[in-house]
């Protein structure tokens, strides 16, 4: 996989609706917050979340972005009429300067599997330079999940099919087809009926605590029974991440598709519906199998050799999650799994 630009998303991510919905909604939930203060988009990319909040109230707004989509960040900024509010940046969050301190810090930072290619360590930065005391960071909360999955389909097509081709015995290729197909973590989706048991978390990040050193290193030993009796094909990642609370509620969105928004001058009146019909619940983003799909969707560890598991079986072990040397947003992933009479472990990298 290759890197995003700097510290920006593809353009593709803005047609995420399930995502870009979500923080709409954080954003005007929490205009009480945002009206007549300042705001710092981290990673702005597009800048649609630095528009947002300047609909919502925002005084100033600084969209910083380390590409040069920047430059065209700036076009819509101006072609919105505001210029007057919403400041682009192109540099680091590490390297640049705004002057002042900052009420709200915005971004979206996670990466697939929540921490590959994260702009979390550029939000911390952020914060520790310029948020004052108290001051609002949306999402202000990530949870890391993992469970193990079946996925016969998957396992079928990828390495059952040289069992035979065409009537003939390929065999032999089954240990480079599973390693071509399985040495790499896998981004797809998979549904809720492929899950074997409840999920454990990896990681849980408080975006007001977290530091930069507690995340160079994420590890965890898991013990979990399988809720039916199964193949075990590999094991899924997920997360969620929540706006402006420590709850995990279900949040349904306000129901507006992205072509359907609301002029600038009726974002006020949709902030004040939605903040009246949710009271204090806390907006949730999931990226959970259950949930709508999104462009992160899940991430998959397939193990080479599939485990017969029986209902209640236990299946243990642990995780570790480990940023490279060559690039802290990539990760060497150290996973050791055992059920029944099998123990295995699983070395990979995911850049």
């Amino acid at each position: 996989m290759a890197a995003y630009s700097g510290t920006s998303r593809p353009p593709w991510q803005k047609k995420d609706r399930t995502r870009t919905d979500a923080y709409r909604d954080a954003i005007f939930m929490h205009t009480d917050a945002i009206r007549d203060k300042v705001v710092v988009d981290v990673g702005c990319g597009t800048g649609i979340l630095s528009i947002f909040c300047a609909f919502a109230g925002a005084r100033k707004v600084y969209a910083i972005d380390a590409s040069d989509i920047a430059v065209q960040a700036q076009e819509v900024v101006k072609a919105n009429g505001l210029s007057e509010i919403i400041t682009v940046i192109l540099g680091r969050v590490e390297e640049v300067d705004i002057h002042e301190q900052v009420d709200v810090i915005v971004s979206e930072w996670m990466g697939y599997m929540l921490l590959y290619e994260s702009m979390l360590p550029s939000v911390i930065c952020a914060r520790d330079r310029w948020l004052k005391p108290g001051g609002l960071i949306l999402p202000s909360h990530a949870t890391l999940y993992m469970a193990p999955i079946t996925n016969a389909e998957r396992y079928a097509d990828s390495i059952d099919f040289w069992r035979n081709v065409y009537g003939i015995d390929m065999s032999a290729m089954l240990p480079l087809a599973k390693q071509c197909a399985f040495e790499e973590p896998c981004v797809e989706s998979i549904t809720a009926e492929n899950v074997l048991s409840w999920p454990v978390v990896i990681k849980h990040i408080d975006c007001s605590k977290v530091t930069i050193q507690e995340l160079e290193v994420v590890t965890t030993n898991f013990c979990v029974s399988s809720m039916m009796m199964a193949s075990l094909h590999g094991f899924a990642m997920w997360f969620d991440v929540t706006f402006g609370g420590q709850n995990s509620q279900e949040f349904e969105s306000a129901g507006e598709s992205p072509q359907d928004s609301p002029p600038a001058s009726d974002y006020e009146s949709m902030a004040l519906n939605l903040r009246r019909r949710r009271g204090n619940e806390t907006l949730v983003l999931s990226t959970a199998p259950e949930e709508n799909p999104t462009h992160w969707q899940q991430t998959i560890l397939y193990i080479y050799d599939p485990i017969e598991v029986t209902q209640d079986q236990v299946i243990t072990g642990s995780i570790t999650l480990a940023q490279t040397r060559e690039n802290p947003r990539f990760l060497n992933i150290h996973l050791e799994y055992s059920s029944g009479d099998r123990r295995c472990v699983k070395e990979s990298v995911m850049r």
